[in-house]
């Protein structure tokens, strides 16, 4: 007689939550100013992202050509996927002392789970995620991009 009482029970909860759910759908049915919705490939132009949205990694560079990545490889370190490769080399500075500087910032887009611990992990502020989210493409070698530009170099003024 309990296992009676307890299923009419759930069948009667069971209805209630129906109600609740046809509840908040009829809100936007009869609201139709509240809409959440995006016409995203209408409004492609217009549509701005949330501030905290993690698109890709990228490299600001200023109008010189200058980045601030001092190519520490901490961001390579903290990525769980390996999908950031620092290629270095070492040159020689006009006081005679070795330096490292980056040869090339690679970006594995299509191993990347935009998880931004590489962001974090970076002790210049070099990379950023940006806000672009179209990654649609035929060939997974577009995918692999090198992030700073052909000739750049660091600022001035960035610790190594």
């Amino acid at each position: 007689m309990k296992a009676f009482f307890n299923y009419i029970k759930e069948i009667f909860a069971g209805f209630y939550t129906l109600l609740q759910g046809l509840g908040i759908t009829g809100k936007y049915l009869f609201t139709p100013w509240n809409y959440v919705t995006q016409n995203y490939p209408e409004n492609r132009e217009k549509l701005k992202m949330f501030e905290r949205f993690r698109g890709e990694v990228i490299m600001p560079h200023n109008e010189n050509n200058e980045h601030k990545c001092t190519g520490c490889g901490l961001c390579e370190l903290a990525c769980p996927n390996g999908s950031i490769e620092i290629i270095s080399k070492s040159i020689l500075t006009d006081d005679g002392k070795k330096k490292r500087i980056i040869d090339k910032h690679i970006y594995h887009l299509g191993m990347c789970t935009l998880c931004n611990l590489c962001v974090r992990a970076c002790p210049s502020d070099a990379i950023i995620m940006g806000q672009k989210f179209e990654h649609a493409v035929y060939d997974r070698s577009h995918l692999t991009k090198v992030l700073n530009k052909p000739g750049s170099k660091i600022m001035e003024g960035i610790k190594e």
